[in-house]
């Protein structure tokens, strides 16, 4: 089987590799064409596919010592961590086995920073500008768990986990999140698409440091509200609830695909007060005519991605400072048309799930510099109305993986200053 298994997982990383397609879209993609292989098998895989992917640099340094394809090298070494030396060494020539057993001697630290947490030098060389940097890495080459949120129109949180406790759930160890109230962390690859609970809209999947951003924006029941890079929507459902359904809510994207994949997720969670608008990049009618009209706006703009690394390794690999230059430009663009859109005494939350301060601090203080009927709003306190356990020590929402256990996320709220009423 680990013969089988090796030559499977080789396959994949050869199409991945070419980084044509994000990983998890080639895999699934793989997958398909495969449908014979049981759930256990394309477990097996994807464990060992991404694993390559978070260690791509080093398995690299090591299978240069090595012969044969080396893509077949890199399978091997991903399947380290889901076989047992004694199942795996069965799938290997003798060569093989003594290579293998070569490199898994190697002391880890006598390796180059960059190298042995497998980060391009670019990247390595902005994560150690960052406090702790050391702990963050490793935070980011670890997997995730997975996080849902009950929808707060159909379910509360300590119902649904006693229903999960009660039922099949129970093996994926269900525990609330410790900052959200509306998260449930899970451990594992549980199904959570096929469970009742999901299709009947009372959870949905969300990392619990995306469920806070819906807790800085704080809307309230009537009022318009713009979720202005909706994507798939996880954050309008969430938004959507805690207005009970009322006024209005704009989930705004430029991607119609993007949009369409919200559609079910808009039905399935009772929600009637979303209207899903797709919008131009520039110069969008349909947005200059609710200039100034919106109580609340939230722009989790496009970004590197690199806060989920644990989740998505291959942005490592993906991303270069060139892609980064032209992502804030993307990003500064887009706040400055939000922002249009917020309402004197509105609110403004700017958010990335990145880690790096070009995209996230440096942003809003250009932005707040341009725009000075903007002010910053302390997120500590904002915070604190629905997530009591989570303090924060600046005027920014700043999760790591390391420090809260979700991906990294970036917030900033801002508020539109009234206008001075005449004497």
């Amino acid at each position: 089987m680990s013969a089988v298994r090796i030559e499977q997982v080789r396959s994949v990383l050869g199409e991945i590799l070419q980084w044509e397609y994000p990983a998890d879209a080639t895999l699934s993609h793989w997958l398909r064409a495969h449908p014979k292989l049981g759930a256990r098998d394309r477990g097996e895989v994807a464990g060992a596919v991404f694993d390559v992917l978070r260690h791509l640099r080093r398995y690299r340094h090591y299978a240069e010592s090595g012969t044969g394809p080396a893509t077949r090298r890199l399978a091997i070494l991903g399947l380290v961590s889901v076989f047992s030396h004694d199942v795996l060494n069965a799938g290997l020539a003798e060569q093989e086995q003594h290579w293998l057993a070569h490199v898994l001697r190697i002391d880890l630290q006598s390796l180059p920073r960059a190298i042995r947490h497998s980060l391009p030098d670019w990247l390595d060389e902005r994560l150690a500008e960052l406090e702790d940097a050391d702990a963050l890495i490793e935070a980011l080459n670890r997997s995730a768990p997975l996080d849902v949120r009950v929808n707060p129109l159909k379910t509360d949180r300590p119902t649904m986990l006693k229903k999960m406790r009660e039922g099949g759930a129970l093996r994926f160890d269900p525990e609330p999140t410790p900052y959200s109230p509306w998260g449930i962390r899970l451990q594992g690859r549980p199904p959570v698409n096929r469970w009742p609970m999901f299709e009947s809209g009372e959870i949905e999947v969300q990392d619990e440091g995306s469920q806070i951003l819906a807790a800085l924006v704080g809307p309230k029941r009537g009022e318009m509200v713009i979720d202005y890079c909706a994507g798939a929507g996880g954050k309008t459902l969430l938004l959507g609830a805690l207005m009970r359904s009322t006024g209005r809510l704009y989930a705004f994207d430029v991607s119609a695909a993007r949009l369409a994949r919200a559609k079910p997720r808009f039905a399935r969670s009772g929600l009637s007060n979303v209207v899903p608008v797709v919008i131009s990049a520039d110069n969008d009618q349909r947005v200059k005519r609710l200039a100034g009209k919106a109580h609340r706006v939230l722009i989790d703009a496009p970004c590197s991605g690199l806060g989920t690394l644990r989740r998505n390794p291959d942005l490592k690999w993906r991303q270069h400072p060139e892609s980064l230059a032209e992502m804030m430009a993307v990003q500064a663009r887009i706040l400055r048309q939000g922002a249009r859109c917020v309402a004197a005494g509105g609110r403004l939350v700017y958010a990335t799930c990145s880690l790096l301060p070009e995209e996230n601090e440096r942003q809003v203080e250009a932005f707040l510099a341009e725009n000075p009927d903007f002010t910053l709003v302390d997120a500590s306190k904002v915070v604190l109305d629905r997530c009591e356990n989570l303090t924060l020590s600046g005027p920014y929402l700043s999760m790591r993986p390391d420090r809260h256990g979700t991906d990294g996320f970036f917030a900033a709220v801002m508020e539109r200053a009234k206008p001075d009423l005449p004497a």
